[in-house]
């Protein structure tokens, strides 16, 4: 999809948004949704097949994403509001009574965009087997995405929808694993660690790659290379070694930051670090 901003300069004004959305709810999860941005923004602004203007819920002709780590919706709607999905207005009532920018995605105020509802962790991969699995039966040859929390890989029914995937040799399905090592209660090797997450999917049939996850050029050729790849019958796994609260000082790898809106005197730091590239909502 083609801007006229550069993807480091949109990331940078989505970080902006997101600690300004979840400043004005006084609650939100802005940890996750940083060390998130510079993926998301990769996808929806260069690497994916969409078009907000023929959104379609069933997404038949397009790419599809799903977030399945739905706490990370401050992310998300920022990058839908700056790609044309809804305008740009609603992030102001993010949060609030009556809107369709709820604390988590939901579907029932249709709102575009978004393709389930999503926040009970674990389910997102499940989805994303069944749109691959429809696309294939289709004839489609359009790619599928899923984010995932590191956190969210605790839950057992990611494995089993990470067998099933390499079952039906979903060659397009292409996840994403935010991993930050964090979690809302502490390091995610403190509270139950995933050892080694590379050779974990590889074993269960993947292809793997770790990635700089807040390195855009690296995300771009890590994007390019699991595209490429379709000739491989294997679902491709892009494994992002992030930092949570990416691009603000006093946030970056601390897990209180997970769920937690900032104070009045920490938003403002927090924009001081974050440059306005586009235009605050």
């Amino acid at each position: 999809m083609e801007q006229k901003y550069g993807l480091e300069a949109i990331a940078s004004q989505v970080r902006r948004d997101i600690i300004r959305m979840v400043y004005n709810a006084s609650s939100g999860h802005p940890g996750g949704s940083m060390s998130s941005t510079d993926i998301v923004v990769a996808l929806f602004f260069k690497e994916m097949k969409h078009s907000p203007k023929n959104w379609r819920r069933d997404g038949v002709g397009s790419d599809l994403f799903f977030l399945s780590a739905g706490h990370m919706s401050p992310l998300f709607y920022s990058v839908l509001a700056r790609s044309g999905y809804f305008p740009l207005s609603y992030l102001a009532t993010f949060r609030k009574l009556g809107s369709p920018l709820q604390g988590h995605p939901s579907t029932d105020q249709g709102l575009p965009g978004i393709h389930i509802a999503s926040g009970s962790l674990g389910q997102g991969l499940s989805v994303a087997n069944g749109a691959a699995v429809a696309k294939k039966m289709n004839g489609e040859e359009n790619f599928v995405y899923v984010l995932l929390g590191d956190g969210e890989c605790q839950e057992g029914q990611v494995w089993e929808a990470a067998l099933f995937a390499a079952h039906n040799r979903l060659n397009r399905l292409i996840a994403i694993t935010d991993w930050n090592g964090q979690q809302i209660d502490g390091r995610i090797d403190d509270i139950m660690g995933m050892g080694d997450l590379t050779k974990k999917w590889e074993a269960f049939g993947w292809s793997c790659r770790e990635v700089e996850g807040n390195n855009m050029n690296s995300l771009l050729q890590a994007l390019e290379w699991a595209k490429g790849a379709v000739a491989d019958p294997r679902p491709k796994m892009l494994l992002l070694n992030t930092t949570m609260g990416k691009g603000v000082d006093f946030m970056e790898d601390d897990n209180r930051w997970h769920g937690v809106a900032p104070s009045e005197e920490q938003c403002r730091a927090a924009l001081e670090q974050l440059p306005e590239t586009i235009g605050d909502f």
